[in-house]
């Protein structure tokens, strides 16, 4: 049997490898695909948001569809901290979720750019650079 140096044979496995993986391409980018205005219109809006926090637990908001948000912390202890429900308004500018609320975060507005990370789970990154996770809960 003729012998086949290790170059020839990385040719080889290579040359059979490359067209399998170009017929079955990993798009990472089809994995983690950042929302549109669209799809935060159909995937967001009307429903209940859960952020994850980051001692555990979920912290619920609801964005309805009058373009009001509003949440409870109750649930991760927020109320030992801050005022534990807050209300405000959302919107959608540039493709982000923006949102302001009366009392939290001093009434500041701010802008999220949601990210698909899954079926019902995002990655947000707000416009101050903090990132987080959430899933996307029932219609409400």
């Amino acid at each position: 049997m003729p012998e086949i140096s290790l170059h020839r044979a990385m040719q080889a496995l290579a040359a059979l490898c490359l067209p399998l993986a170009m017929a079955f391409p990993v798009n990472s980018a089809a994995a983690e695909q950042s929302f549109t205005a669209s799809d935060i219109q159909k995937l967001i809006v009307g429903k209940r948001i859960y952020l994850a926090a980051p001692l555990g637990g979920e912290f619920p908001l609801n964005y309805r569809r009058s373009g009001v948000v509003d949440g409870s912390g109750e649930a991760v202890g927020l109320g030992r901290l801050a005022k534990p429900n807050d209300t405000g308004k959302w919107w959608i500018k540039n493709d982000r979720l923006c949102q302001q609320f009366t009392t939290w975060y001093k009434g500041a507005p701010m802008c999220f750019e949601l990210i698909r990370t899954g079926e019902t789970t995002l990655k947000w990154i707000r416009d101050n650079g903090q990132t987080g996770t959430a899933r996307i809960g029932e219609s409400i």
